[in-house]
């Protein structure tokens, strides 16, 4: 979808919407695969059946569909713009008193309505295939009562499913339609200039008053973070031939409820391409549907292990250890064991999550994790089994949870997350030591909240050295800004420096 350049103005129902007759209601089934296959049918009155013949693995989900009616799917970049209506010129969706509606926007409007005419298009919160519209102020559109509407995200199914919308082909070259996720029969549409989510017809009238132009943003990005546009939380940030590589937790769930990964790659540390999902807990792991947390991505034996949290929805809920492997950074992975690598109760204290691989320089590999207790033991050459004689506990004070071990100048660096996540004051710690399994000597909080501009809850680090350098980057997250919390989180990356003595000065967390 091509974002074009501005142009110059010209002088209810109540309850959940239903599917016609009575059916089930359908939603766009998908998993955001490059090797996915389904079908979606629904009747006529609108109903557009599309069958998916594969879903592309870079930025935006691009699909390739075969439509047996007028819409086909269509891509959307992420990052912030404006929506204007095909059928009313210069005019645009905007949210005032949290209520969407389509007004006239011009150079000359105020600072504030321009703030409000603007979208961050992110990853659908219910679905990877589909979007999301995030408002300046961390708010998402999202409908009620089949009224559009901008609402703090409460990661419940519900919310997340009236907050996501399918992108379809507009009515003109350029344009898109949005069909909601929940009730792919209805879109948004502007009707008296209130935007609401009305049921399909299959008019010209209805079709421009349901079409969208994607638009340079009228409020453009001031920030460099986050370094991907959405809700992304532990970030694993990996070199692999020269490139860097980002594995994220995907965030917004309720609970941490999430179950799938996806990967991002960028020769720059800002442009990131985006590779889709590369493992889904539902499909790929047969021991685990839920708590997909916390990936890190090793590479060995010519191939790549990713290493993940993740448990049951219901029943018994504990948390283990996976190892999945795939013959590319970008997947897709498969679960490499078909069984947890950590099981929840193999061993005494502590929460079996949030793995990390260290490889050191004579390529032996050391596995990390643990939350409330630390752990580690050196990792066979398969990548995907140990001696568990071996595993040694290495809690450092104040640690919580997160690991992550490197090494530079012959001296090893051990550092962890302190305090609980949902809190503004979760921050990073650090200790050194002469060895991958210590012992090590704490040195310090090297990364912490800014609250004069707004900063909270900074952790769940990684550290990555460009390639060719002693150039260093400390790759974390943090609350969504404005408006986040300890499920509501965003990625940034900052320089991380050292002192003379190989010490880490304090890194100062950057809008």
């Amino acid at each position: 979808m091509t974002v074009v350049p501005r142009r110059t103005p010209a002088a209810s129902t109540t309850g959940p919407a239903s599917p016609p007759d009575g059916a089930a209601t359908p939603r766009w089934a998908d998993t955001g695969r490059a090797d996915s296959r389904w079908r979606l049918r629904y009747g006529t009155n609108g109903y557009v059946g599309i069958r998916i013949l594969a879903l592309s693995a870079v930025a935006a989900a691009a699909l390739v569909v075969v439509a047996d009616g007028p819409a086909q799917a269509a891509t959307l970049p992420t990052g912030a713009v404006s929506l204007e209506a095909v059928n009313q010129t210069g005019r645009y969706v905007r949210h005032i008193d949290y209520l969407g509606q389509l007004d006239p926007v011009t150079a000359s409007s105020a600072n504030q309505v321009k703030l409000d005419a603007t979208f961050t298009v992110v990853n659908g919160l219910a679905s990877p295939s589909c979007y999301s519209f995030q408002t300046k102020t961390g708010l998402f559109l999202r409908h009620r009562d089949y009224r559009l509407r901008i609402d703090s995200n409460t990661g419940d199914p519900g919310f997340r499913a009236d907050a996501t919308f399918c992108a379809v082909d507009g009515s003109v070259a350029g344009s898109v339609a949005l069909a909601s996720y929940n009730y792919p029969n209805r879109r948004i549409r502007h009707r008296d200039f209130a935007l609401w989510l009305d049921a399909y017809q299959d008019t010209a009238a209805f079709r421009a008053d349901s079409s969208f132009r994607l638009a340079a943003p009228w409020a453009p990005r001031t920030t460099k973070g986050p370094v991907i546009p959405g809700l992304f939380a532990d970030p694993h940030l990996a070199v692999f031939n020269g490139r860097y590589y980002l594995y994220p937790t995907t965030d917004g769930y309720a609970s941490w409820a999430g179950t799938y990964y996806k990967a991002f790659s960028s020769t720059d540390l800002v442009n990131w391409t985006d590779h889709g999902v590369i493992l889904d807990h539902g499909p790929d792991v047969s021991w685990a549907d839920n708590s997909a947390w916390a990936p890190a991505v090793a590479s060995a034996n010519g191939r790549y292990y990713l290493y993940f949290s993740g448990g049951a929805a219901s029943g018994n809920t504990a948390k283990h250890l996976g190892v999945a492997v795939a013959d590319s950074p970008t997947g897709p992975f498969r679960d490499a064991l078909g069984r947890p690598l950590v099981r929840s109760d193999q061993f005494s204290g502590g929460q079996a999550i949030d793995p990390m691989v260290f490889t050191d320089d004579d390529g032996q590999s050391y596995l990390y994790w643990g939350q409330g207790v630390a752990r580690t033991v050196r990792l066979n050459t398969d990548m995907v089994s140990f001696d568990t004689a071996q595993v040694r506990v290495v809690t450092p004070s104040g640690y919580n949870e997160a690991p992550f071990v490197f090494k530079r100048n012959g001296q090893y660096y051990f550092m962890w997350s302190e305090n609980d996540t949902r809190s503004e004051d979760y921050r990073v710690a650090y200790a050194t030591g002469p060895s991958p399994l210590g012992p090590w000597t704490r040195r310090g909080v090297v990364l912490q909240k800014r609250l004069d501009v707004g900063i909270k809850g900074t952790g769940h680090h990684s550290v990555v050295r460009a390639p060719g350098s002693d150039t260093w980057y400390i790759a974390y997250h943090r609350f969504a800004v404005p408006a986040g919390n300890g499920t509501n989180r965003e990625t940034a990356i900052d320089r991380m420096e050292f002192n003379a003595d190989g010490t880490i000065r304090p890194v100062v967390p950057t809008l």
